[in-house]
């Protein structure tokens, strides 16, 4: 059963001023494995722009509390290259209280925009 969905997009271009003007912004957003590539390489912005869409979206998936901490949902990837929510803390608390038991994630990015859907499941 669907206990909510969540959409939502970025203005790459916006986002990467966001990053640039704000110092701490980035780790205030994201976890280590979010903000750098297996290698050591940092991600471009189009990730990290997508990467936020999908928190946004599963914030809205939660139905928006305000207590929620950016850094309480990871967005990884699997092998396949299929994205997938990780949550933990304030996340899991409100996933746990609306029986949230599965994720469904879809990204892109195209012609400047990140975009991002979650529907959360139980």
């Amino acid at each position: 059963m669907i206990v909510g969905v969540g959409i939502d997009v970025a203005e790459i271009d916006r986002f990467d001023a966001a990053l640039r003007r704000t110092p701490g912004l980035a780790t205030r957003l994201f976890v280590e494995r979010e903000l750098y590539l297996p290698g050591g390489e940092r991600r471009g912005v189009a990730s990290l722009a997508v990467r936020f869409a999908a928190k946004e979206a599963l914030a809205k998936a939660l139905g928006a509390p305000g207590n929620l901490l950016w850094t309480d949902a990871e967005v990884t990837t699997e092998a396949s290259g299929q994205p997938r929510l990780v949550v933990s803390g304030t996340v899991a608390a409100r996933a746990e209280e609306l029986g949230v038991t599965s994720w469904h994630v879809s990204l892109s990015h195209d012609a400047g925009v990140a975009s991002a859907v979650v529907i959360a499941e139980k």
